[in-house]
């Protein structure tokens, strides 16, 4: 018979077999952290960390995909499914998911469901914002601020699955030493942009934690909301706002629709300042799973590398404490 067979418990394994459900009887964690804790995430930013801190301890599910607008997200039947399979939900918050919201406030009579922004960032930190919003909620776009989320994901994740709590102090410890260093890199690499051609020009209001954090006058065709439809005197503003600046570069972004965009570039050049379009950035959605740009890291290197070289400036080194993260993605060369 070809191929291999499993071979039956013979005299010499029930010693081995009778030790193993001793320990199992005696030591429950060891069960627990034999099957990993199922967490379930609205958005890529926040099941980033969660899988960073959670390691083979957690197994992550994220709802929204690459391209996925979650202000305007509404839960599916099989979204509803993955929630009631789920141990413990994150989300951002601050009305990020939208009606989506309204959804997770009933699954958390059930399980834990954790609001990560809303728990680990003080209010004298946020920036306030038009309604239907009380704030930004964009806020892992300061990545001073994000890292303080991976200390509201661990703690949660601890006193779920207590017999993993070493591992996540550990991986979230070294997470945020890659934080930090991923914050100082995008504050070297925006320095080298002349300041005056520090303007950033997006689709709509997801940038503003990031121009605060690392100097950037940060403008937009849409509000927070991608629900608001941009009108031609939106357009008209942005266009003279390009043209009298002389701004090189604006911005489309990967779950918005690019034709604000578009429309400011062609009314720029029919003014005679042609602007090019400075690359596509990540703003409420990761990019592809299993890419560089489908971690949070990444999704701060790419938009920070893109704003950088679209207006004339030139990234930094790598830092060194990001060295494992470059060599693990091949980006030694980027």
């Amino acid at each position: 018979m070809n191929g291999f067979q499993l071979a039956r418990p013979g005299r010499r394994w029930r010693p081995v077999i009778a030790l193993i459900a001793i320990a199992v009887t005696c030591f429950p964690g060891l069960a627990l952290a034999s099957a990993p804790l199922q967490a379930v995430a609205t958005v890529g930013m926040v099941g980033d960390v969660v899988a960073q801190v959670g390691g083979q301890c957690v197994e992550v599910t994220t709802l929204m995909g690459p391209g996925v607008d979650p202000h305007l997200y509404r839960a599916s039947a099989g979204d509803l499914r993955v929630l009631q399979r789920a141990e413990v939900v994150f989300y951002a918050g601050h009305s990020l998911e939208g009606r989506l919201g309204e959804v997770l406030d009933r699954f958390g009579a059930t399980r834990p469901v954790v609001a990560v922004s809303e728990e680990a960032v003080p209010p004298s930190l946020l920036l306030e914002a038009e309604a239907p919003y009380a704030v930004d909620p964009h806020v892992w776009m300061d990545v001073s601020l994000w890292t303080r989320t991976v200390d509201v994901v661990r703690d949660a994740l601890a006193e779920i699955q207590p017999a993993c709590a070493q591992e996540f102090e550990l991986r979230a410890a070294a997470y945020k030493e890659q934080l930090a260093a991923l914050d100082r890199w995008i504050q070297d690499s925006v320095a080298s942009l002349p300041r005056e051609r520090r303007v950033l020009v997006t689709a709509h209001d997801a940038f503003h934690y990031y121009g605060r954090a690392y100097g950037l006058e940060v403008v937009a065709i849409q509000g927070i909301s991608t629900e608001d439809e941009a009108g031609l005197a939106d357009i008209r503003a942005v266009t003279d706002l390009v043209v009298q600046r002389g701004v090189p570069a604006i911005f489309v972004e990967s779950s918005i629709n690019p034709r604000n965009i578009e429309a400011v570039q062609a009314a720029a050049k029919d003014r005679g300042s042609p602007v090019s379009i400075g690359g596509e950035l990540f703003s409420d959605a990761l990019g592809h799973a299993g890419t560089w740009q489908g971690t949070y890291i990444g999704m701060l290197v790419h938009n920070t590398r893109a704003i950088v070289e679209g207006l004339g400036g030139k990234p930094a080194p790598w830092p060194l404490e990001l060295a494992d993260w470059v060599k693990a993605w091949g980006l030694e060369d980027l």
